[in-house]
């Protein structure tokens, strides 16, 4: 039951990453990238003291568990964010989707040479039917003759593409140092604020190299968004991600959690009223088919 729970979880962040997504296309356009994942970063940490405070104060970390969420904040939010949001200016939600996706195999390799976790089968099949789905959704996911503006590609998109191969890297290397502290029973929303703070304070420190007016373009519609997409994104999904990547397989949990792709086409179809093609939907099948091998394995 527990693992059946982590792959949920799983999946519940892959919901919140494809709403949180769809959230922030907005401001990190009008804001910059960095700009908000600052801001996103400095009010997630307020969130998560506040949650810390009510609900049970904050952890107890031997130094090891310290310097582990910190390196994972570090590579997996503080660097890994900031880039995914500069490709997702870049390329849009759905292309930066397919890219990013590939977090889910990195992970599994990485996962199977850095701690030794081995696949069944079963498990095998099922990752390989999720990634192949989620590709097809993406690949076939909009069409050409009525692309919304949100499609629009700005600047040349393999720099975008090198851009959230990286953040995707990055994703991983931070999900995978984390992984033992959560493995030993580490509460996930207090692991969620140490990594959260450790990146907001080396935000906090590149914003200073940075001078004043770093929130100029920000307006109250812009940071209501920021706050929506960092408590959706991180606060909740991240939170989710670590409870699954502490009861379960890494390789299966980020391959669930890769699921949002599929999850973000009928969200755009809602808000842009542009229906997906029908091969989209066939790899939203395809996915579905392996999120429910992995659940009956």
């Amino acid at each position: 039951m527990t693992t059946q729970l982590a792959y949920l979880a799983a999946l519940g962040a892959a919901l919140c990453w494809a709403c949180s997504g769809m959230i922030a296309i907005t401001p990190v356009r009008q804001a910059g990238s960095f700009p908000f994942n600052y801001a996103r970063m400095l009010l997630v940490f307020a969130m998560l003291l506040f949650a810390l405070a009510v609900l049970r104060g904050w952890p107890s970390l031997s130094l090891e568990q310290w310097l582990r969420l910190t390196a994972s904040g570090l590579i997996g939010i503080l660097v890994g964010d900031t880039i995914l949001y500069t490709s997702l200016g870049r390329l849009g939600p759905r292309r930066n989707s397919i890219v990013f996706a590939t977090n889910a195999p990195m992970t599994a390799v990485l996962g199977y040479f850095w701690l030794g976790e081995a696949l069944g089968w079963q498990a095998v099949a099922g990752v390989a039917l999720v990634t192949a789905g989620v590709a097809l959704a993406i690949a076939f996911g909009g069409r050409r003759e009525d692309a919304h503006h949100w499609e629009s590609v700005r600047g040349d998109v393999r720099v975008g593409v090198a851009i959230g191969l990286t953040a995707a890297l990055c994703h991983s290397i931070g999900t995978l140092i984390a992984k033992p502290v959560m493995a030993a029973g580490m509460d996930p929303v207090g692991a969620s604020a140490v990594r959260v703070g450790v990146s907001a304070l080396g935000l906090t420190i590149l914003a200073a190299r940075r001078g004043r007016g770093i929130f100029s373009d920000f307006t109250p519609g812009t940071l209501a968004l920021t706050a929506a997409s960092g408590f959706v994104g991180v606060a909740v999904g991240m939170t989710l991600l670590l409870y699954g990547m502490g009861h379960g397989n890494t390789g299966v949990i980020a391959t669930l959690s890769a699921t949002t792709p599929v999850m973000v086409l009928p969200l755009l179809w809602i808000r842009t009223r542009q229906r997906p093609a029908a091969g989209a939907w066939w790899g939203a099948l395809i996915a579905s088919a392996g999120v429910a091998l992995i659940f009956n394995r």
